[in-house]
């Protein structure tokens, strides 16, 4: 008997879970049909890759699409973009579909459920905030919208609201093309998911490319001129011209869907699904990717964290799940890297503030070092801080700030986190060394070692 599968949402959970259960289902002799709807025009897209569209390193949208609709639909899934789930119900096994750009309505029969249905960009419930030129930017739409519209009014002042990772991705973007960019940012340094000791870093860099930071300021009110679009932010410190805005002050899960549907919420709005993505208290609902909560191995709880890494993961284990094959997501430890122009951001793991909240006994050590052997051509500095459990000395965070191959060693961390290792164990790993990929102790097993001291 053939099963019949709907998935909402074409981008990396629901592409790589419905391309995964087909792969699994041939395997065991089942057959699937497979039903994808998104209201977008666009499937299996790096949304990560955006801010480089916008920038010029990169033609879009074409590029950064891993797979087409063509070709999902060569592979037997039934792709139905310009879709828009409007309701699921959930005892009858149906979800109402309907066109965005037509008058298409039709009702999906469902044996199996799945919800990839993203996150959307946080837009502040300020006055002037339905002016044009003000955007977010997480989907390929989005980023085409922002495409058009710096092409179409080619302005020359841009303000980006937040100072996370799109938003600085965003400055840099919107510096390269030759614009003065502002960012306005309500904490005291950018870049929240560092310590404020390396955020202060960030901003110093930020402000050596002529970029202008805003810090502990808020915005009041976004104001138009007579043609609607926008042209300049109130914010607590005065106002700021403003002929494009983009909003970077993150993103919540698209979960109202599941929501309505009575599904199960996390604390931070997602959808709470088990460690084989199955939505918690049903048997055919699963969910992956953006909108669902996710088990943090380090602090022992569920946590939001939308990037495209756990999305692709997650996706293909529920896909192998959905395919007839027993697969589980063993959780993350908060890793990720960014750029903003020469400077490479990385974190892994918990902050102060997060082992504060969590009662942990921890040292904290920040070190300085270089990229290569001080004395080879091209070092170049950089910063690390790690925080380890007392008095046991279990890693429980790092952080990374530097220049060029830099960033990229927070991986090393990120490992050490996910099997619980020491910081003396990191210290003591036998890690590579060359004079022109390091100094003779690699700066993350100096910091490690530092705090290893510390702790005795």
């Amino acid at each position: 008997m053939v099963e019949r599968i709907v998935v909402i949402g074409a981008d990396a959970a629901g592409m790589s879970a419905a391309s995964q259960a087909l792969r699994t289902a041939a395997g065991r002799g089942r057959e699937l049909e497979i039903v994808a709807v998104d209201r977008g025009r666009w499937t299996s897209y790096s949304a990560c890759g955006i801010p480089y569209w916008v920038a010029g390193d990169v033609d879009g949208p074409d590029a950064l699409i891993a797979r087409t609709a063509e070709e999902h639909r060569a592979n037997g899934i039934d792709v139905r973009l310009g879709t828009v789930a409007e309701s699921v119900d959930l005892a009858a096994g149906t979800v109402e579909v309907a066109g965005i750009d037509d008058d298409r309505r039709e009702r999906l029969g469902f044996d199996q459920l799945v919800l990839a249905i993203g996150a959307v960009p946080v837009r502040p419930d300020l006055p002037g905030i339905e002016a044009r030129g003000i955007f977010g930017v997480q989907t390929l739409d989005d980023g085409a919208a922002v495409i058009d519209y710096l092409g179409i009014r080619k302005p020359r002042t841009a303000v980006v609201v937040g100072a996370g990772y799109i938003g600085l991705e965003m400055a840099e973007a919107l510096v390269r093309r030759g614009m003065h960019v502002t960012v306005v940012e309500q904490e005291p340094e950018p870049m929240t998911t560092l310590d404020p000791d390396l955020g202060k870093s960030v901003r110093m860099a930020m402000i050596g490319m002529g970029i202008d930071v805003r810090t502990e300021t808020g915005v009041e009110a976004f104001e138009a001129g007579g043609d609607g679009h926008v042209r300049r932010l109130v914010t607590e410190s005065g106002e700021v011209d403003a002929d494009v805005v983009v909003l970077g002050i993150g993103v919540r899960p698209a979960s109202e869907l599941a929501s309505a549907a009575g599904l199960p919420l996390g604390a931070g709005g997602g959808i709470r699904v088990d460690d084989r993505l199955r939505v918690r208290g049903t048997e055919n609902v699963w969910a992956a990717g953006d909108c669902v909560e996710t088990f943090d191995r380090v602090r022992g709880a569920y946590v939001h964290v939308p990037l495209g890494t756990h999305a692709n993961k997650q996706g293909r284990v529920l896909g192998t799940n959905l395919g007839g094959g027993d697969a589980t997501f063993p959780g993350i430890v908060g890793t990720a890297v960014s750029k903003i122009c020469d400077l490479e951001i990385a974190r892994t793991g918990l902050r102060e503030v997060d082992a504060d909240a969590a009662g942990l006994e921890y040292v904290a050590v920040t070190i300085e070092s270089t990229t290569r052997s001080g004395y080879y051509p091209g070092a170049e500095p950089l910063t690390v801080k790690v925080l380890a459990e007392r008095p046991g000395g279990r890693l429980l965070g790092a952080q990374i700030v530097g220049k060029e191959d830099a960033a990229k060693r927070i991986d090393v961390l990120a490992m050490a986190l996910w099997n619980e290792m020491t910081v003396m164990d990191v210290a003591m790993t036998d890690l590579s060394y060359a004079p022109p990929f390091s100094p003779v102790w690699d700066p993350v097993q100096i910091a490690a070692r530092k705090a290893a001291d510390k702790l005795t």
